[in-house]
């Protein structure tokens, strides 16, 4: 047995104890080494797309922690699925730079990075458009407009992907570029790395030499006093030589708690763009442009709404979501359909869900529709009563964690069989009249605000 064999070994014992039997089982148990005589790389397969995706989403860096602490000389984790090892795909964050080959890249850096995350993968509406538009701008070819870019969100709302696909832009641009992506603490970590070796000089020159440097989740490094020192040079001399600057971090600048003044100031010398938390139709073409990519699978729409309409804030937790209920699908052979999506993702679901009421949605059908509100419940049987009662009911089902009978007996004591029946025919209507689709969408925008 080989070192990366015995390592692995190790990281999967680790693996085992840390994530619980459950969840070793599905995702990780089936992970494989795949021997490449190479020291600086290791190469994990797994048996399909839906479980390589949800690996590299959830471990990538702990995997490539694990096998650096191991083995030091790791440099890179290539997650892959089996049947398509000719064309790795890397998640892992940025390695250290190759040894030259040939004098033209003799110092050269070439970031790691997902072939994902592009601008045309990228989709825009009002609450990024300003942070898309700063980006293309900053890895167009040409004179310095800007720099550096700070880009600021929640976790999982875009900055990440818009970083990789600044970094694939400007590089196929500059094929010869010295580029490097990296995260604040894996900044902090090969910083502190060099004090121990002594050897600062050929850590300050790597970063120092970059045409285009970017940094992700800047607030790793709150607090940091050494680390912050270097940073703040560093930031220094990529201005003062007229290069390209990319910053990431969970707040605006003059919010970052623990980074020191001058480094605020340095951040905001050049263009500060936020990305909102996503519209719900932007989460929708989201999961709609994340569908295109699983080409095998077949997803409801009733099921893409409940998604869009429950996942909120996190553009990374709902792609995720719709990947799980797609796994679990390939894995069990069901059918997916609304109630099979809730099944699976349980506390996905109730934790990104606003806490809406069956009596909330009451009141909003019946004001959308001119009734009152005792008439959804009343035994009235006119179609301007017993369409809006059905979309009240549809809405129950999709926006509340209610079961079908409860929701029954709030709409003045209906069997559940009932609830399925109107459940079924609104999302049937939804696909030929217009009008009861756009009633649906202006009710479910209005409950989740």
């Amino acid at each position: 047995m080989n070192e990366a064999a015995r390592a692995w070994a190790r990281v999967r014992s680790n693996l085992r104890e840390s994530a619980g039997a459950r969840l070793f089982e599905q995702w990780l148990k089936p992970i494989e080494l795949v021997e490449t005589g190479d020291a600086e790389s290791i190469r994990l397969t797994l048996p399909s797309a839906f479980m390589t995706n949800w690996v590299r989403n959830h471990y990538a860096d702990r995997l490539l922690h694990e096998f650096r602490a191991l083995l030091p000389e790791v440099r890179t984790v290539a997650i892959e699925t089996a049947p398509a090892l000719a064309a790795p795909e890397v998640i892992a964050p940025v390695a250290a730079p190759a040894a030259p080959t040939t004098p033209a890249r003799a110092s050269g850096e070439r970031p790691v990075l997902d072939p994902r995350f592009t601008f045309d993968s990228f989709v825009v509406d009002a609450s990024n458009k300003v942070a898309f538009n700063a980006a293309r701008a900053l890895a167009a070819p040409g004179p310095v407009r800007f720099s550096p870019l700070f880009l600021h969100s929640g976790t999982g709302q875009g900055k990440t992907h818009l970083m990789h696909a600044i970094a694939h832009e400007f590089l196929a641009a500059q094929p010869d570029a010295r580029v490097m992506f990296m995260s604040a603490e894996r900044f902090m970590f090969d910083f502190v790395a060099a004090l121990r070796a002594r050897d600062t000089f050929a850590f300050k020159a790597r970063l120092r030499g970059c045409d285009l440097l970017l940094i992700d989740d800047l607030q790793f490094i709150a607090g940091k006093d050494s680390t912050q020192e270097e940073f703040f040079h560093t930031v220094n001399e990529i201005m003062a030589a007229g290069k390209r600057l990319v910053i990431s971090a969970d707040r605006c600048p003059q919010a970052l708690d623990g980074i020191e003044s001058r480094i605020v100031g340095r951040m905001a010398i050049g263009l500060v763009a936020d990305i909102k938390a996503p519209s719900l139709e932007l989460r929708r073409a989201i999961l709609d442009r994340k569908l295109a990519d699983l080409p095998d699978a077949r997803v409801p729409r009733e099921v893409l709404d409940m998604l869009a309409g429950r996942i909120r804030t996190n553009i990374r937790e709902l792609e995720g979501a719709l990947n799980r209920v797609v796994a679990y699908a390939q894995l069990t052979g069901d059918a997916i359909d609304l109630d099979f999506a809730i099944s699976v993702l349980g506390d996905v679901l109730r934790g990104g869900q606003r806490r809406v009421t069956i009596d909330e949605i009451q009141k909003a059908v019946s004001a959308h529709f001119e009734l009152k509100p005792i008439d959804l419940v009343s035994a009235r049987r006119a179609r301007a009563v017993a369409r809006p009662r059905q979309i009240a009911m549809y809405l129950a089902k999709r926006l509340t964690t209610r079961s079908l009978p409860e929701i029954g007996r709030k709409f003045g004591g209906r069997d559940h069989s009932t609830v399925i029946h109107a459940v079924r025919r609104i999302e049937e209507l939804r696909d030929s009249d217009n009008d009861i689709d756009g009633a649906v969408r202006a009710l479910m925008h209005q409950l989740e605000s």
